[in-house]
């Protein structure tokens, strides 16, 4: 299995003209952070869990060549906008695409997306085979065994995934003790991020590494920067052994 970073931002870290912060003007290809997202590809299975705004740009640049499923995490807009761009991937593989979400999460589709559910079907309009899933049972794909891990975003439930020994948390400011359980064991675990500042419903970087350490986890990758962290080579020297700041495009192997 392989799992590839399509982004590691927010919106409050995608570079943006003018901006005279040192992220926003880097040359380094590390500080140019699209909204978070992930691909994984497993045999039998290419999947991505949540499409943003950077979408299609994200799958043309990762060279995804098949998508059989979108997972989403939660319904905020900056990972579900770019679910209209599913579109290329019906026409030549001519099916339509598993979308797997909670009943929340899928409220928030079809408000956004009226279109896609409509009872009279436009031409060309993007399809999906919807798959509710619950926060609290596994689910598999293609063979892909998924377990969710319920995490707070504030008020807002969102999903993290445990895959394998691979465990993948964005938009989280809190992990219950019984869902920490479920990060326990894994060799690998993806964890927001967003600044150094105190935020209402993201982790800082130093409570994300106590997380980390809680959850015992060997390797450990952040994600979900905004450019208020600052750039990736000054905080990538400043983190404790086994931990890391995720970049765009980086790949890891299991």
């Amino acid at each position: 299995m392989k799992v590839t970073f399509l982004g590691t931002g927010t919106s409050q870290g995608v570079p943006f003209i003018g901006c005279p912060c040192p992220v926003c003007n880097s040359a380094d290809a590390r500080d140019t952070r699209l909204r978070s997202a992930i691909w994984i590809d497993a045999p039998g299975a290419s999947i991505v869990i949540d499409s943003g705004p950077d979408f299609r740009y994200q799958m043309l640049r990762a060279g995804v060549r098949r998508l059989d499923a979108i997972v989403f995490t939660h319904g905020h807009k900056d990972h579900i906008a770019g679910l209209d761009d599913i579109r290329p991937y019906n026409f030549f593989q001519k099916n339509a695409i598993g979308v797997y979400a909670t009943e929340e999460t899928q409220e928030a589709l079809r408000r956004e997306f009226r279109y896609i559910f409509a009872e009279v079907s436009y031409p060309g309009i993007p399809q999906i085979d919807m798959h509710t899933i619950s926060p609290t049972e596994p689910f598999s794909i293609n063979g892909l065994h998924i377990t969710p891990i319920r995490v707070k975003h504030y008020h807002l439930e969102v999903l993290g995934f445990r895959i394998g020994k691979f465990t993948y948390i964005t938009d989280a400011n809190y992990i219950a003790p019984e869902e920490m359980e479920k990060i326990k064991g894994s060799d690998t675990l993806v964890l927001n991020a967003l600044r150094h500042e105190a935020h209402i419903s993201h982790y800082t970087l130093s409570q994300a590494i106590e997380v980390a350490r809680q959850a015992g986890v060997p390797n450990v990758y952040f994600t979900h920067i905004s450019h208020q962290l600052g750039l990736h080579s000054d905080v990538e020297n400043t983190l404790p052994a086994g931990m890391h700041l995720a970049y765009d495009g980086l790949s890891l192997k299991f």
